[in-house]
């Protein structure tokens, strides 16, 4: 039985009686966030801590929390940052380092450049599909982690591969982690869970459409949209394709699934018939169709007489030969030596990672092998969504319990589910990483004595994303528990018919604030659906809304720029992750926004279940 605590409610207007300004001041921890990140370039650690200290400080004095309380908030946000959020971000990266301690990983960036020399199609690949796949089965940053990894494999800059992986990360979440997101707002509104999931598929696919062709933009500016916009539209049109139709028409918990799936194979029977008119690699050179044949030769003689010339540059990086329309042959980077043929040759896996080969496929076996973790990780999670799998697990590896130090209630008196933690600990999403990173061991024949050394490698590589997550999270939660979040909400929410542009705002809010579609949906889903029903709006619609526009905020959350840095290795990149993004989020945030408008009004309103 739980200590007898003296019931905390929350104000609405606690500043002056004004909710005006008691919202002007709630804002004041998120604006000081982005303020320092984004203007005064601070670290994120750092900027996380001080906006922390200034929302408990609003907390005690604005919002009369007791002083117990606040702490226990601090403590709960903390503690949820680090399970479920960081346990994962911790097993996906281990799993990362233990390939790359290994020869496979060399071998995965082969099998990667075998589909496509091309960057920019490989990040449609890799973070806007095999990411997509990732979210459906994991989410809460684990895509995010682990397509940036494989973007660097293939051969992107690190910086670039947290931007990609970033940016993709967006039209798959509204039904990531088995649909986790629509579960969460079906469950705070009471509105079904068809009507929910049918009305977000008809606003994320106008999302789908255009994220690919950012990617190849980002990935190559003007000239990568100009080249490679056909498969990039395909893509885009066949996850949102493919998205609207298992919302509306299949089972929910499926829908990123089939989407994923669908775009893989349309893109790969397109480069079968299509192939951009330059090769864009590595370093950034390219090659037209006319210079194949004579490099190709070249590279070949490189090899057969033992000199380097032609492919080592002057630091002994290998430059990567970049073809047209037709059968690709590059070199990789390495440490000094490289080994080249010509396409079509069979390669023998390379003796290490900083081993070079060719882009030939390597065999099957190799394959096979070099995609194993990631393979692994899907089999491990597939089988526990396998329904009495999962009520089997969830039975042994799920506790819920009720927050010790914490008794707050609403406006209306009811009790704030926030305060009430699920505790995932065998079924957890980190945990079934950690089981997959075992069996990655087990299959790769690395003793425990070197998998601990990597995972302690990892948690010192982490130490300052780990501070700055719980410190997001605890600033998440005691502007939740202690009612600075629903003031904001409210305030918005007041704006009357003018709310429907107002709407998308909050989920994009609630997504940059939490980090995660599920919990912004379960923090201002009812908000959403109660203002709706005051300006006479479709409560479908705004909920929907919440959700749809919230994936947008969620490449600007300060856990995922932080999970982003941390996996592709440059800590303390946050602030410049943040400023390259910003404008992105924005603009699709204007673009959902116009869509969301519309759909209000007889314009599109055909389109609200």
């Amino acid at each position: 039985m739980r200590t007898q605590l003296a019931a905390f409610q929350q104000p609405l207007d606690p500043i002056g009686d004004s909710l005006v300004l008691s919202a002007v001041l709630a804002a004041l921890p998120l604006l000081l966030l982005f303020v320092l990140l984004g203007v005064f370039r601070m670290k994120a650690y750092q900027a996380g801590l001080i906006s922390l200290v200034l929302s408990i400080l609003l907390a005690v004095i604005g919002w009369q929390m007791p002083v117990g309380q606040v702490a226990a908030a601090t403590g709960l946000g903390a503690f949820y940052a680090i399970f479920p959020i960081l346990w994962i971000l911790i097993n996906a990266l281990w799993i990362y380092k233990l390939t790359v301690a290994t020869p496979w990983f060399e071998v995965l960036g082969r099998t990667i450049r075998s589909i496509s020399d091309d960057l920019r199609i490989l990040s449609i690949l890799i973070a806007f599909c095999f990411g997509a796949l990732l979210e459906s089965l994991a989410g809460f940053g684990a895509p995010v982690a682990i397509a940036a990894a494989m973007l660097m494999a293939a051969g992107m800059k690190p910086l670039k591969s947290a931007i990609v992986a970033l940016l993709a990360n967006t039209a798959p979440v509204a039904f990531g982690a088995m649909a986790a997101p629509i579960i969460a707002l079906n469950g705070v509104t009471g509105i079904p869970l068809q009507e929910l999931s049918s009305m977000t598929g008809r606003q994320t696919p106008f999302i789908a459409l255009v994220v690919p062709l950012i990617l190849v933009f980002l990935v190559d500016g003007k000239r990568g949209l100009k080249q490679t916009w056909p498969v990039a539209l395909v893509s885009g049109f066949v996850f949102g394709l493919a998205q609207f139709v298992a919302s509306n028409f299949f089972v929910v918990e499926l829908t990123d699934v089939v989407a994923a799936v669908a775009t893989v194979i349309a893109v790969l029977l397109m480069l079968r018939v299509w192939q951009p008119a330059e090769i864009i690699g590595m370093s950034g050179q390219v090659q037209d169709d006319r210079e194949v044949a004579a490099d190709s030769r070249e590279t070949v003689d490189a090899a057969g007489s033992g000199s380097t010339t032609d492919v080592l540059d002057g630091s002994g990086t290998a430059e990567p030969v970049k073809t047209g329309r037709g059968r690709r042959a590059a070199a990789l980077p390495g440490a000094g030596a490289t080994a080249v043929g010509s396409a079509g040759t069979d390669s023998a896996p390379p003796a290490g990672p900083g081993s070079t080969s060719n882009t030939a496929r390597p065999d099957a076996r190799s394959v096979w092998m070099a995609t194993a973790p990631y393979l692994i990780i899907i089999v491990v999670f597939s089988l526990a969504q396998i329904p009495a799998i999962k009520t089997w697990l969830t039975s042994i590896g799920s506790v819920t319990f009720h927050w010790p130090g914490l008794d707050v209630v609403d406006s209306n008196g009811k009790a704030v589910a926030a305060q009430t933690l699920r505790f995932d600990h065998i079924r957890a999403t980190g945990t079934l990483l950690l089981f997959s990173g075992i069996l990655t061991m087990i299959l790769y024949r690395i003793r425990p004595r070197e998998g601990a050394k990597v995972y302690g490698e990892t948690l010192k590589q982490l130490r300052w994303t780990i501070v700055t997550v719980c410190a997001v999270l605890a600033l998440s939660f005691v502007m939740n528990l202690s009612g600075q979040t629903t003031t904001l909400g409210v305030a918005l929410a007041s704006a009357g018919g003018f709310f429907a542009l107002l709407s998308p705002l909050l989920g994009w809010i609630g997504v940059a604030l939490t980090g995660s579609d599920t919990s912004s949906n379960s923090l201002f889903g009812q908000l959403q659906v109660a203002a709706a029903n005051e300006t006479g709006l479709s409560a479908t619609l705004m909920a929907a809304s919440n959700s749809s526009a919230g994936v947008l905020g969620k490449m600007l959350s300060l856990q995922n720029l932080a999970i982003a840095s941390a996996a592709v290795g440059l800590e303390g990149a946050e602030s410049t992750l943040l400023r390259k993004l910003i404008g992105w989020s924005l603009g699709l945030l204007v673009l959902m926004t116009l869509l969301i408008w519309l759909q209000s009004t007889s314009i599109l309103g055909w389109m609200v279940p």
